[in-house]
């Protein structure tokens, strides 16, 4: 077997094509049922989570954020393998209860909850991350109903960004979060409704590859929940600290090192023991668990060439892969990596392109490719994570991509 470069060690076998699960990518693509796809290699997810646990202190959970990638038996799969999960939406808690996961061991995050998904968090006694004050009336109201109080805890909009984040989440004004100087006045207020107080949500920004960044964001968020420590309705048990770990998209990314973030987080751990001896911290992942595990593979269906220019034209494209395309966040469109399935000899520079009406659907632009014929299976990495759910599927009412865990 041999690696492919670029992309974090995928194999492949004498004839250069990818192996997925250990079987050769076009044998895996006929197995289900053809393209579009999206496939996910179990056996990466299992290792990255085993890496990153081997280094994480035991008073530091790992999470995983179902946002980045919801389909039912990846969250089945990971279920398994850590200390909880992060929901969205009560679309999202449904698939994460039927994968196994506790209610314990469960968490609720995000603006604009409806009064419907609050009462239905209260009733499946998971931890609702309060976003506004708003969410703390349906929440009391559904736990007089039942007798139970709601398990909640205050997400804060920290008073500060997280540097070099793809995507920052906290600083300024935000639609996330409780303003950190308004902190004081929700804890007064969940006391007052007769919620059950457990912590704090602190999520400064994501896809971040810089460790003292992350490093800087983890240590200041702890400070901060430290100088509340006296207002806290009941001890503090969780703490979570959010993600930010980045992967690599295009060349010159280099790879997060966790190494200095996990001793950041046992260096705050022991420090916990002293200050808040009943908690525990949280980190919480999702791209970066599953990112690197995904490919989206479709198959050219037509080579053109256009002014001196070799276009690929395959059968799936930013309906399916939104982010790939550059459209779903980027300021500065930049490639995915991503190969010719079975072609590694000559090379030439081509452009893949989908088949909608729109010069936005482009996967990759003018990169240096295997030489492709109709019927080649292209291979688009990093494709675990804000793929097929993050996508607009629907749009010029295309067929459906397929999704598979190898």
């Amino acid at each position: 077997m041999t690696l492919v470069p670029g992309t974090d060690g995928w194999p492949t076998d004498q004839a250069g094509e990818l192996l997925v699960g250990g079987e050769p990518l076009s044998r895996v693509v006929a197995a289900v049922g053809g393209t579009p796809c999206y496939l996910y290699d179990r056996g990466r997810i299992s290792a990255r989570v085993a890496g990153l646990r081997a280094m994480l202190p035991r008073r530091v959970l790992l999470h995983y954020a179902m946002k980045a990638n919801p389909m039912p038996a990846l969250v089945g799969h990971m279920a398994g393998l850590v200390d909880g999960i992060d929901v969205a939406s009560a679309g999202e808690l449904r698939v994460a209860l039927d994968a196994g996961m506790a209610a314990a061991d469960i968490s609720f995050a995000g603006p604009g909850k409806s009064d419907a998904e609050l009462e239905q968090a209260q009733a499946a006694g998971i931890l609702v991350n309060i976003e506004s004050f708003r969410e703390i009336g349906p929440l009391a109201r559904a736990s007089e109903a039942d007798g139970r109080p709601a398990r909640v805890a205050v997400r804060v909009n920290l008073p500060f960004e997280l540097k070099a984040s793809g995507m920052k989440m906290s600083g300024g004004a935000r639609q996330f979060g409780i303003d950190a100087e308004q902190v004081p006045e929700a804890l007064r207020a969940i006391s007052a409704a007769g919620l059950r107080f457990e912590g704090f949500h602190m999520f400064a920004g994501s896809q971040n590859l810089r460790h003292a960044a992350i490093v800087e964001a983890q240590q200041r968020s702890y400070e901060l929940a430290l100088q509340w420590q006296d207002l806290l309705p009941a001890p503090l048990r969780s703490l979570n600290l959010g993600g930010g770990f980045g992967i690599p998209y295009a060349p010159g990314d280099l790879p997060l090192e966790p190494g200095p973030v996990a001793d950041n987080l046992a260096a705050l751990a022991a420090r916990m023991r002293g200050d808040f001896p009943d908690a525990h911290m949280v980190v919480e992942l999702g791209r970066y668990l599953v990112g690197e595990a995904g490919l989206y593979v479709c198959r050219v269906v037509d080579r053109k060439h256009s002014r001196g220019q070799v276009f690929l034209v395959v059968d799936g494209g930013m309906h399916h892969h939104l982010a790939a395309s550059g459209n779903f966040g980027q300021v500065i469109r930049r490639n995915y990596p991503l190969m010719v399935n079975g072609r590694p000899g000559a090379r030439e520079p081509a452009s893949v392109v989908g088949p909608l009406c729109t010069p936005l659907d482009l996967l990759g632009d003018r990169m240096e490719l295997g030489v492709a014929a109709e019927g080649d299976l292209v291979a688009v990495f990093q494709s675990g994570a804000y793929g097929r759910s993050a996508s607009p599927r629907g749009f010029l009412s295309h067929p459906e991509v397929r999704e598979a865990l190898v």
